[in-house]
């Protein structure tokens, strides 16, 4: 293939218990998909499901057994850590059905969904799109993904963050609101899904923010954990 320029490598993600690579297709991820988070936003209720996406190259995959270098980003004052479980699409499709959403999960990791706050509430209050608030570089840590049937009951796990030994999230995966499979083919009637899409399923409450120094570490039973510094 003859192009202008060597092609961007495309991103991978490690899967547990393998030396095989997830290559990374799109990013999708779910707002306010936790009643406690949507209150604590200011928002209440069962509300339709909504979508946004960061890039591929977003992803900074963490590395077991390590502190993983977290760079804070330009032109925020507020970056928040939103801890999330993340899905991994291993087959794809349309108008997926609920009955046959779990048919087109490969696994599960462990995410983050970092946000320039400031950024973003500027955006919304102006009426504008706010993907410079959520999709910039690194803004997307994700851990090893863990094969489905090595997950165990994902469905009752609990997810919790700390930011320097200190609990500042912690739920369980069966209080979000619209779950996975309904998160799956909701998401699958707006895109095609393909295989090596990420979906971040949203956050509980207790989003706030990190400065340099910080050290997050984020778990979600049955996955591996991932630990972040911020510099």
């Amino acid at each position: 293939m003859n192009t202008v320029f060597p092609p961007t490598p495309t991103v991978t993600v490690p899967v547990v218990g393998t030396t095989a690579l997830f290559p990374v297709h799109r990013i999708y991820c779910v707002g306010r998909n936790y009643v406690e988070h949507a209150q604590e936003m200011g928002h209440t209720g069962r509300e339709p499901p909504f979508f946004f996406m960061k890039p591929a190259d977003a992803v900074l995959v963490a590395s077991p057994g390590t502190s993983t270098p977290l760079p804070y980003p330009g032109l925020t004052q507020n970056l928040h850590h939103e801890m999330e479980l993340v899905v991994a699409i291993g087959k794809g499709g349309k108008n997926i059905a609920v009955a046959q959403a779990e048919q087109h999960i490969f696994g599960y990791a462990v995410g983050l969904d970092m946000t320039r706050r400031d950024l973003q509430n500027a955006m919304k209050a102006q009426g504008r799109p706010w993907c410079i608030g959520k999709g910039f570089d690194h803004s997307a840590p994700i851990g090893p993904i863990t094969p489905k049937d090595a997950a165990g009951d994902i469905t009752h796990a609990s997810i919790s963050l700390q930011v320097n030994n200190v609990v500042r999230q912690n739920s369980t995966v069966e209080q979000l609101i619209w779950n996975i499979a309904e998160t799956i083919a909701q998401l699958s009637t707006a895109w095609e899904l393909q295989p090596g899409d990420l979906i971040y399923t949203g956050t509980p409450a207790g989003v706030g923010a990190v400065v340099p120094g910080d050290t997050l570490k984020g778990s979600i039973s049955g996955l591996t954990g991932i630990e972040l510094k911020v510099v």
